[in-house]
């Protein structure tokens, strides 16, 4: 069980506000996108460009997108799934969680009709106004088009086209209502935001996400196939099951290094000078968390999980 740790300081603020104000719903308006595909095979898509990667499943009639990207870029992603993946209509819109760098499709699609299907969590953090300490911002409920007609608890199985995927919900990781996908037919499994490949996750600890949850979900997804599957992150390229047990090692490794100084009292500026994320920061330090943002997310998290545990 990790520790309770001590209130958090002002230091927090400095580190965490402006780090990840890209990857966050509502924090800062996204760059133009430079939208890139990939086929995984005849009938799977990948998008990547738009926030989170999108998954584009090719039906008889239609799309099934898992994720949708940025609300200020939908009109861009809509064009270039005409354009690159087919022109046929989208059906149905998953949501691997909250954020608004992958529900920003939510509102137009939901306004024309698509089916949005999420998990419970997801659903009720897009229903009200969230406050995300760590950054200092507000984030509004979404307009009622967005918000998904379906729910979940635990998972399910659907049917598209040729594939059957599995959907299956891991809670308290990234936030309290993720979910991951599994072709089963092609091999492939759609992490959302449980995983980053190559770089420092987002933890959200406003709504339920912390370290300990983070290095679960990847002892989960890790038995998820085999070691043939390809592996489509939340943020990062392509990965494997190498890639993935990577992380999973390194969030295991700093949860328990941000226990011992939990346990301790330690604050947030000690741990962060004794830089306990060192011997990893080469592999994953490089992406849009830097170590120092990194921990002003994963040291907290642990006090606000066993505060609600």
């Amino acid at each position: 069980m990790y520790s309770r740790l001590p209130s958090r300081r002002a230091f927090l603020q400095t580190l965490a506000t402006g780090a990840a104000a890209s990857v966050i719903p509502g924090l800062a308006h996204a760059q133009a996108p430079s939208l890139t595909t990939t086929a995984l095979t005849d009938t799977i898509h990948v998008v990547m460009g738009d926030g989170g990667n999108i998954g584009a499943v090719r039906g008889p009639d239609g799309l099934l997108l898992i994720d949708g990207g940025y609300a200020n870029q939908t009109s861009d992603l809509q064009h270039f799934l005409i354009e690159k993946v087919d022109a046929r209509k989208v059906q149905i819109l998953f949501n691997t969680h909250w954020h608004g760098d992958h529900v920003g499709s939510n509102v137009s699609l939901g306004g024309n009709g698509v089916r949005i299907i999420a998990q419970m969590e997801t659903k009720k953090w897009l229903s009200q106004k969230v406050n995300m300490e760590v950054f200092h911002r507000t984030v509004d409920p979404l307009d009622p088009s967005g918000i998904p007609g379906e729910v979940f608890d635990q998972g399910g199985m659907m049917n598209f086209g040729n594939e059957r995927i599995q959907y299956r919900h891991v809670p308290f990781a990234h936030t309290s209502g993720d979910v991951y996908f599994f072709f089963r037919h092609a091999n492939i499994l759609q992490t959302g935001d449980l995983f980053f490949n190559g770089m420092y996750p987002v933890i959200d600890y406003s709504t339920g996400g912390w370290i300990g949850g983070m290095a679960h979900a990847l002892d989960v997804l890790v038995k998820v196939g085999n070691k043939e599957t390809r592996i489509v992150p939340g943020h990062g390229p392509i990965g494997t099951k190498d890639d993935m047990r990577a992380a999973q090692d390194m969030l295991h490794s700093v949860a328990g290094r941000l226990d011992g100084f939990a346990s301790r009292g330690a604050s947030l500026e000690e741990v962060v000078a004794a830089k306990p994320t060192a011997d990893f920061d080469a592999h994953f330090g490089k992406g849009f968390l830097k170590p120092e943002a990194f921990l002003a997310m994963a040291y907290p998290s642990i006090a606000r999980h066993n505060k609600k545990s």
